[in-house]
């Protein structure tokens, strides 16, 4: 970062906060969490202004019961699951996908929700699965992949949903006494998707102050001193202090590939347990691909695992070195929960970075 903007940024930051008081802001995206600790933003934070991190990794908040379907599909015969890199370490109660795979399980690991297609193409005696996981950034490619295996007739793909949408879990924080977030700097690639006026509720009915940032620390700089600065005014709104990527208005061509293939449905997350209208389940006539009913999955159930705290930190309650198992038996080598095992995790950013610059 330039030094001059950042001597400039610094001391707007401790004007604000002089006038705000204590507040605390909460990052809803995996990436601010890694970039903050890069750039040594938290080390220039006013002593009164805290910066949780929120649920903001997708791999994090899959429910331990999902990964057990994926890893129940991975083991029939004749099934192929193919999956994005980061889930395959994630823990469920019976291991990880890459457990699955060294027991014999086919695991394949994919760039591109598309990349089944080719799969499918060339073994069509094999079922391909895809393990549908992410918030909107990612859902508009698994619509993708739904319309090409159904434009080229691909009977041999079927899709385990896992998509997530990130309101109803920002309302269900917004009314957590105990997290006291007074505002949200809301994640730039969910934003690219839907727009700004999602967020709306946010600052009208929870009156949080919220700003949609980018990913340099410079940008991260600007959407905090936005935030201090509705909250030390005292009028919540939706800034868009990322307009360099993010339209006001999002993607409308995503969004109606979404709307095409899903409907909202309830939805577990890890750590914060069922969440009302925050899934996405499949419309007819895609609802022909899912997996659960396709290879008839059984219910998988969750079970919380000994000592891992994971969904205290997602829900911005407590921050990862607060956890007893946090750098001693939970490593990134060695995970015990999800928050260490993703790149993007708030456990495996505190554990590579917190220790140059991180503080509680």
């Amino acid at each position: 970062m330039r030094g001059s903007f950042l001597s400039s940024a610094a001391r707007t930051l401790a004007e604000l906060a002089r006038r705000t008081g204590p507040v605390t802001l909460m990052e809803v995206c995996g990436t601010h969490t890694v970039s903050i600790f890069r750039s040594g933003l938290r080390s220039l934070l006013p002593e009164n202004v805290a910066l949780l991190s929120g649920p903001g990794c997708p791999v994090c908040v899959t429910d331990q019961a999902d990964v057990d379907q994926a890893i129940a599909a991975a083991s029939l015969p004749g099934v192929a699951l193919c999956s994005y890199g980061d889930m395959i370490r994630v823990p469920g109660r019976g291991g990880s996908l890459r457990e699955a795979a060294a027991r014999g399980g086919d695991v394949r690991v994919v760039m591109s929700a598309l990349d089944v297609i080719p799969l499918a193409l060339r073994e069509p005696q094999r079922e391909f699965v895809f393990f549908a996981v992410g918030f909107e950034t990612t859902t508009p490619q698994t619509a993708l992949l739904l319309q090409e295996a159904r434009r080229l007739g691909v009977g041999n793909v079927s899709v385990l949903v896992e998509h997530k949408r990130v309101l109803p879990a920002l309302e269900l924080l917004a009314q957590d006494p105990r997290t006291g977030v007074k505002g949200f700097l809301l994640p730039g690639h969910v934003s690219s998707i839907i727009g700004l006026e999602p967020y709306g509720i946010l600052a009208e009915k929870y009156r949080l102050a919220c700003a949609v940032g980018g990913f340099e620390g410079e940008q991260i700089l600007l959407a905090l001193c936005a935030l201090l600065s509705q909250i030390a005014r005292r009028k919540p709104r939706i800034v868009n202090a990322y307009p360099s990527g993010v339209r006001d208005h999002g993607n409308p061509r995503a969004r109606a590939l979404i709307d095409e293939c899903f409907t909202p449905c309830d939805s577990v997350w890890r750590g914060l347990g069922t969440i009302g209208m925050s899934g996405l389940k499949l419309r007819a006539p895609y609802s022909r691909c899912d997996a659960r009913a396709k290879l008839e999955l059984p219910p998988a159930v969750s079970a919380p695992i000994p000592g891992c705290r994971c969904g205290e930190v997602l829900r911005g309650r407590l921050a990862p070195p607060q956890c007893a198992l946090f750098g001693k038996v939970c490593t990134p080598q060695e995970p015990v929960g999800p928050c260490m095992v993703s790149s993007e995790g708030s456990c495996g950013a505190w554990y590579r970075y917190g220790r140059r610059g991180g503080r509680l």
